[in-house]
């Protein structure tokens, strides 16, 4: 497992886990853009038990609150 781990560092330059928090932030940018749900829906749908650990994730990765980022669409 630690060899898939180097291989995905040396070919992407990030980590897994980095990886997942990429992935999550795409979908959660594409759902707070083109639905109707609340940020704790999408905090939900995207595997977060809580709606605080998902708004700072994405406020670490994109600077701004998922409110802020929601607003720029409505």
């Amino acid at each position: 497992m630690s060899y898939l781990r180097s291989l995905l560092k040396i070919i992407t330059g990030k980590s897994r886990q980095q990886m997942i928090h990429d992935k999550l932030i795409e979908n959660a940018k594409e759902r707070l853009s083109t639905t109707d749900l609340t940020i704790s829906e999408v905090a939900y749908t995207l595997g977060f038990e809580h709606s605080q650990s998902f708004s700072k994730l994405f406020k670490t990765k994109t600077q701004l609150t998922p409110s802020e980022f929601k607003q720029k669409f409505n």
